[in-house]
């Protein structure tokens, strides 16, 4: 008997959204995330977290801080972290690193983690939903989409002065980003 994975059990007709310190929001994020990994676990895929960004811009950090805090829990045998603090996923490395996980585990669904800017009154809220992002739009950077279901965070404005924008975004709020969505994760992991 062929089970099908079927996105559309979990009801998500556009995005889900809580901002970090919303401890409630963030734990019914965590459970839509719980019950969506559990869909494609039933199908056998191999769950792959692409935490986006680097460390060589503080908003665009939250990525990789994200990915080295997953690295430091015991996670199940099918889920495979890509990006870390010291193996940072980014533009110039993300093609070759999306070929490498397709040509690992063909049979996967990705949950792709990044940085993201917008208007003021969204610096700090976590974005969840079913579809692919594309990183670097932020900073008008041209990349091919990537993931099945994707997690953000606005980490700053952004309409103007992009890069300065990210090289000037609180270290102290991506790190506090950061740590909710890797516990987040953890629990939605397990």
């Amino acid at each position: 008997m062929s089970i099908d994975f079927n996105p559309q059990v979990i009801p998500i007709t556009e995005r889900l959204c809580a901002k970090y310190d919303d401890k409630y929001g963030c734990l019914y994020l965590a459970k839509v995330i719980k019950q969506i990994i559990k869909q494609a676990t039933i199908v056998n895929k191999d769950i792959i977290v692409l935490c986006i960004g680097t460390d060589r811009s503080t908003g665009d950090a939250l990525g990789p801080l994200i990915g080295s805090e997953l690295q430091k829990v015991s996670l199940p045998k099918k889920v495979h972290v890509f990006g870390t603090l010291d193996q940072p996923v980014h533009a110039i490395n993300l093609p070759s690193v999306k070929q490498t996980i397709n040509d690992t585990f063909p049979n996967n669904f990705t949950i792709a983690l990044d940085a993201s800017l917008g208007n003021a009154k969204n610096v700090g809220v976590i974005n969840v939903g079913y579809g692919s992002i594309r990183p670097g739009s932020g900073v008008n950077k041209q990349l091919a989409p990537v993931g099945d279901f994707y997690l953000t965070a606005t980490v700053n404005i952004g309409g103007y002065m992009e890069y300065t924008v990210l090289q000037n975004t609180r270290l102290s709020l991506v790190v506090k980003i950061a740590n909710t969505i890797a516990k987040m994760l953890e629990y939605a992991l397990k």
